[in-house]
């Protein structure tokens, strides 16, 4: 029922969120007041940065070294920076990346941000965490705005993202990506696996009607 829903009103949403993303938007919540600027993935959208948010609201992050990585409005890092957290924000989007120096200026708060095509720029070893919302349609992106949605028909961010970690990632990083049960689960945890790390379960929630997971990628 859910998928025949979707299908239905998808057009309309996008059409609608296409429009809405054309300028520069505000946006408060978790203490923060952020301008999302334009072709930015929008946390007040989609449910993925909230939820994560709410995960970690649960966790310690004090003096820990977190990067989030595809920062997009850099909600995430704002909210763990505030609790006190060493946060870098990385992107390949220039606006994401305008965004996240003005919004830190705006909010006077210290990250670092980072322009950098996963971790091409960046050592995940410089961290205790790392927090992904990846794009995970299988579509080829056609501009920086589907960056934020689309991982290549084939699936080829996560096989970049998967080869990167399995040559560089040492065993004591956290490593934490949320997933919505309207991606291919079944295909992204058997890239995973094929580069020797298991994807589990630490967070599950359902919210207008989708299930969404938090994995913690761990080496099997």
């Amino acid at each position: 029922m859910r998928a025949l829903i979707k299908k239905i009103v998808h057009p309309v949403l996008n059409r609608w969120y296409q429009r809405r993303t054309k300028s520069t938007q505000g946006y408060r919540n978790h203490g923060l007041d952020l301008l999302i600027f334009p072709d930015v993935f929008h946390p007040g959208v989609f449910l993925s940065t909230n939820i994560f948010i709410r995960f970690l609201k649960t966790k310690d992050l004090q003096n820990k070294r977190i990067l989030e990585l595809g920062a997009g409005s850099g909600m995430i890092s704002f909210f763990c920076a505030k609790q006190g957290a060493e946060v870098t924000a990385s992107d390949i989007n220039e606006n994401a990346l305008d965004g996240l120096r003005s919004n830190a200026e705006r909010n006077q708060i210290l990250i670092n941000v980072v322009a950098s095509n996963l971790f091409e720029s960046i050592n995940p070893n410089d961290f205790d965490m790392i927090l992904i919302n990846p794009p995970y349609y299988p579509r080829n992106p056609q501009n920086q705005k589907d960056e934020a949605f689309y991982c290549g028909v084939n699936f080829e961010y996560f096989h970049a993202f998967f080869t990167q970690i399995e040559e560089k990632l040492q065993d004591n990083v956290d490593l934490l990506m949320i997933l919505s049960v309207d991606c291919d689960l079944s295909m992204i945890k058997k890239i995973g696996m094929d580069h020797g790390f298991d994807m589990k379960v630490v967070h599950a929630t359902t919210k207008r009607m989708e299930r969404n997971y938090i994995f913690q990628i761990v080496p099997n």
